[in-house]
């Protein structure tokens, strides 16, 4: 396999990836909403997206990937009301936390990462355009998208009109003409953040903002639109809808050729919510477990699945890592050979990154002193695309564990053992051995010296 299948979640299938234009590969993701900590599930869509741009990357050569800030909503007046804090200041606040935790997942920046409060002008005109087609309708300061003027509603998600329940973002009114509209516009309070428009002064609604800001900054058609399995519906679904609308069309590929999105995370078996006080906050995870190992843990699962996460999970991504950074710590000249045809094939199919995962197992696990450079060569390649294995190795065999051991302390006790061997006092030599071990220090002795890691 030489070209990129993936899961179209429009036409439910797998599918060859054909580009709209391959000189120019557009890629659009929702971003968070940012008035808190980012959760794990934050995390996973981040992490599968970056690895879907460094995998379409490897493959074209010019790539831009959109993913962006939600910095207005309910959820943030809220949230700044609560704190007695300018909005503002928490969406700055809670931007720059999100990047610095993504950053440290090794998360690239994406090429453009557009804050919604940019783009009201633009969304004000967009509205505009969709009340001009009788697609849209003002009432007491609001405007409603009028879900059964748009024949191709329900086509991403599936469902017929009146299966459209009321849910997350989903405003139920009595001014509306039909229960399943949803708001493009609403009026905003003296206390509450507001534009001036054609209806007075208010804010966009949520599901307007990605239409735009996609359209702005990719135009459309572009290639892929994705998110989290939960912004299928209604999200999505109303994306389509308004933008489809304001150029006439029913075919949902007309504003985004695939879609994909990436599954849940459940915490030990169940849904993460606020109710069960089950929420894993990356911030928080972050300060017990290094990044990579968090990265490598939320793509132990295929994307399109649900990824339970558990004690069991992180400590197994934990091992293949210190298993890689083991084989990529040997000195033998810069790497060569052919890249494994297995881990090639995973990462073009659908990004099927378990499969990788295991190929990776299986070399180390053949490695002899014949393969080592080509598997090295194969693990590097794999971790440009699954944003691993970056670290350098000699540094990353050194985090210790549990030890009382400081880095300045094995160092010198190294340099006594060396003088200890050179008077042929092997006893004193191995009782210092003997002490690093039992605090959890590997020595390893080698025609160039003794280096050491924390043990396994």
């Amino acid at each position: 396999m030489n070209e990129i299948h993936l899961y179209d979640s429009l036409s439910n299938q797998k599918k060859k990836f054909e580009p709209i234009d391959p000189n120019n590969i557009r890629i659009y993701a929702c971003g968070p909403t940012v008035y808190n900590y980012a959760h794990i599930g934050n995390a996973r869509m981040a992490i599968v997206f970056d690895t879907f741009a460094r995998l379409f990357r490897y493959k074209y050569s010019n790539v831009t990937y959109v993913s962006n800030i939600t910095d207005i909503d309910d959820k943030i007046i809220d949230a700044a009301n609560e704190l007695h804090v300018p909005i503002n200041e928490l969406t700055k606040k809670y931007t720059d936390i999100y990047n610095e935790d993504m950053s440290n997942l090794n998360v690239l920046p994406p090429d453009i990462q557009p804050k919604a409060t940019e783009y009201v002008d633009e969304m004000i005109k967009f509205i505009e355009i969709l009340i001009e087609k009788d697609k849209a309708y003002e009432k007491n300061g609001h405007v409603f998208f009028h879900v059964p003027s748009y024949q191709g509603y329900g086509k991403l998600s599936n469902r017929e009109i009146d299966q459209q329940l009321a849910g997350s973002r989903v405003q139920v009114s009595e001014i509306k003409k039909s229960k399943e509209d949803f708001v493009l516009w609403k009026p905003s309070t003296k206390d509450q953040p507001g534009w001036e428009s054609p209806w007075g002064i208010g804010r966009p609604g949520w599901h307007t903002e990605c239409c735009v800001m996609s359209e702005v900054n990719l135009k459309i058609p572009f290639d892929i639109h994705g998110g989290g399995q939960d912004l299928l519906f209604p999200h999505h679904e109303n994306e389509i809808a308004q933008s489809c609308a304001s150029i006439n069309s029913d075919n949902p590929e007309e504003y985004a050729k695939y879609w994909i999105h990436n599954g849940f995370v459940t915490i030990n078996g169940e849904k993460m919510s606020k109710s069960l006080n089950n929420i894993i906050l990356l911030n928080d995870l972050l300060k017990e477990h290094d990044g990579e190992t968090i990265r490598l843990a939320l793509l132990s699962s295929h994307y399109r699945k649900s990824l339970d996460w558990n004690d069991n999970l992180i400590k197994q991504s934990k091992v293949l890592l210190d298993k890689v950074y083991d084989l990529l710590d040997t000195s033998d000249g810069n790497p060569d050979g052919e890249i494994d045809k297995s881990i090639t094939e995973n990462l073009l199919n659908d990004l099927d990154t378990p499969k990788v995962l295991t190929s990776i197992n299986q070399l180390i696990k053949n490695k002899s002193s014949s393969n080592t450079s080509s598997i090295k060569r194969s693990l590097m390649f794999a971790g440009t695309i699954l944003g691993v294995f970056n670290k350098n190795p000699s540094e990353w065999n050194k985090q210790i564990a549990k030890t009382d051991f400081e880095v300045e302390k094995i160092e010198k006790l190294i340099e006594e053992r060396a003088i200890l061997k050179s008077k042929r006092d092997f006893e004193g030599a191995d009782a210092i051995r003997d002490s690093l071990s039992a605090n959890g220090i590997e020595l390893v002795d080698t025609e160039d010296g003794t280096s050491w890691k924390s043990k396994k």
